[in-house]
């Protein structure tokens, strides 16, 4: 990525707002060096309705994360079937750049199984919420979140393994439990790092930077932030960690999860690139033959308008500043589409121009005069709008042919 330091919203790839690195703004800020992300497509992203990935497949998914830079995979909970098992010891043989984990509860026989698959670590989970401790899990107390999270990080640790501890639903959590439990789990069975977890999705910005804030300050380890999109706010409360330090962000490609889904790696990835300018290893030019691809073999199509990796996201329909398309991509876009491996098209409509007109005119090697280019023009719209969609180039042509001859 090419940035100018004394304009680090603007490079030949970007261009955001100067208002994001004022220094009042920036002031505000306590930005990690460098910001990882951890993968859960292959996990979290399966628990999306009808959505199953088969032991190559997820094989095949892992790869392509990988060759991606995609620093943490997390394979699957083993315990959920024997096929889970052998493509989580499968993606730990792989010998992939990047980590490799698995999802375990807080069972000593959970863990073993993830030992026995030999990845790297465990998202090791404890329900933390008060609706998960009232409802899903109604004989445990918080004297047992508390003592199983110690002992079973401890044996984790015993196993050899790296222990992300994931607080399942911990923006639902009793504020005094959750403030006992991390000084506890700080001091008798410290992880490599702590995880806040938004499983409903029902948290803010502002809330997500205190609580991170308040996680280390409790606990002296690096956080982590997982987030879901029930409300839209994945990809906020993903930049609002990281301004106030989180490490590592979870997401899933394309955003597939579970109700509304995870928070979209491919989005938070290029909004903590190009707005907050953090170092990562991530190639953010593969992000949309990666996303479109793990999306086919998951038979989840994406919306065409989804940011940064949709098919339309760089389409440009209506007339007005069309021939930036080419000329100057970032007078248009805050993103040059090169950056995540995309091209700026346009497209003919009602909403067409006269530029859009000579443009597919000198596309198809088509000729016509001023006012034949007129005429063309209003067809085209009349079209557009008789079919509540877009012209093809067959109809262009079939159009250009009634109009100038040929």
């Amino acid at each position: 990525m090419s940035v100018a330091v004394e304009t680090p919203w603007l490079s030949d790839n970007w261009w955001t707002s100067p208002f994001n690195f004022v220094p009042e703004v920036r002031q505000q800020l306590t930005l990690p060096d460098r910001v990882a992300f951890h993968d859960v497509t292959l996990r979290d992203g399966e628990q999306t309705p009808g959505v199953v990935f088969q032991k190559d497949e997820k094989v095949r998914i892992a790869q392509l994360l990988d060759d991606a830079g995609i620093d943490r995979i997390e394979v699957a909970m083993p315990a959920v079937s024997a096929e889970d098992v052998e493509a989580t010891k499968t993606v730990a043989q792989l010998g992939l750049r990047a980590e490799v984990f698995a999802f375990c509860r807080a069972t000593a026989s959970d863990i073993d199984l993830a030992a026995e698959c030999g990845v790297d670590g465990v998202i090791f989970e404890v329900p933390v919420g008060v609706p998960r401790l009232r409802f899903q899990f109604p004989s445990w107390t918080q004297d047992d979140v508390i003592q199983k999270s110690i002992d079973n990080i401890r044996y984790a640790r015993e196993r050899g393994l790296k222990i992300v501890y994931f607080m399942m639903d911990s923006t639902r959590a009793e504020p005094d439990f959750l403030d006992r439990l991390l000084e506890r789990v700080g001091k008798e069975a410290p992880p490599d790092s702590v995880t806040l977890v938004d499983t409903a999705g029902c948290l803010i910005p502002q809330a997500t930077a205190w609580l991170v804030k308040r996680i280390h300050e409790i606990t002296g380890l690096p956080t982590e932030i997982h987030t879901h999109t029930d409300l839209g706010m994945g990809v906020a409360n993903s930049l609002a960690a990281v301004a106030a330090g989180a490490s590592v962000v979870h997401g899933s490609m394309g955003g597939i999860g579970e109700r509304t889904g995870n928070t979209p790696l491919e989005e938070a990835a290029v909004a903590i690139a190009t707005l907050y300018g953090c170092d990562m290893r991530l190639q953010l030019e593969k992000l949309t033959t990666l996303c479109r691809t793990i999306t086919e073999i998951a038979r989840f199509p994406l919306a065409p308008n989804k940011p940064v990796v949709g098919t339309r996201t760089f389409t440009r329909e209506s007339g007005m500043g069309v021939d930036l398309v080419r000329s100057q991509p970032l007078g248009l876009f805050c993103l040059h589409p090169k950056l995540v491996g995309q091209e700026a098209s346009y497209v003919l409509g009602k909403k067409s121009g006269a530029p859009s007109v000579a443009m597919k005119l000198e596309d198809l090697g088509l000729n016509a005069t001023k006012e034949q280019s007129k005429e063309i023009l209003q067809r085209v719209k009349t079209l557009g709008v008789k079919k509540k969609g877009l012209v093809t180039d067959e109809e262009f042509r079939a159009v250009h042919a009634e109009v100038a001859g040929g």
